[in-house]
């Protein structure tokens, strides 16, 4: 699938504006829009599963998703996020798995980011690197916080 590589590219405004990207140089919005494209899942759907290649991350848009742990006791749900979220931390950490599952909760729009090639660009462009690794040890240090109130509720 290519995407233009054009200021021109319909994703660059949503880009731009979405919570986790928001205040990014203009540059690294084009660099960044040119590894996406628009996504759907639809309730219930699976998105991804813990062990599975982490190659990418998604803008979530509208819709929730949950994140949930399997064990003897069944699934749980460690947290719920939806619209202004960012779903996916494990792109940019080797080994590059998934650490959760990821099911859509409703129906849910988000922009899919190619993590490879966003990790690429990361190491060529070390400003956008240290941008994304900000913001993403943000989501990571959240998705911590989740997992610990979840233990903490279960004790």
């Amino acid at each position: 699938m290519d995407v233009p590589r054009t200021s021109a590219n319909p994703l660059l405004k949503e880009i731009a504006e979405h919570p986790f990207l928001r205040g990014l140089k203009q540059e690294h919005v084009s660099l960044l829009a040119d590894c996406a494209m628009r996504s759907h899942f639809a309730k219930g759907e699976r998105i991804f599963g813990v062990g599975d290649p982490a190659n990418r991350f998604y803008l979530l848009q509208k819709g929730k998703v949950a994140l949930e742990s399997s064990s003897n006791d069944g699934v749980k749900i460690l947290q719920q996020i939806g619209a202004g979220d960012v779903l996916g931390w494990s792109w940019l950490f080797p080994p590059y798995t998934w650490h959760f599952d990821a099911r859509a909760v409703e129906p849910t729009e988000a922009i899919f980011l190619y993590g490879t090639r966003v990790r690429e660009l990361c190491d060529s462009n070390h400003d956008l690197g240290y941008e994304m690794m900000n913001r993403t040890a943000s989501v990571l240090i959240n998705r911590l916080m989740a997992v610990r109130r979840e233990l903490v509720v279960k004790s």
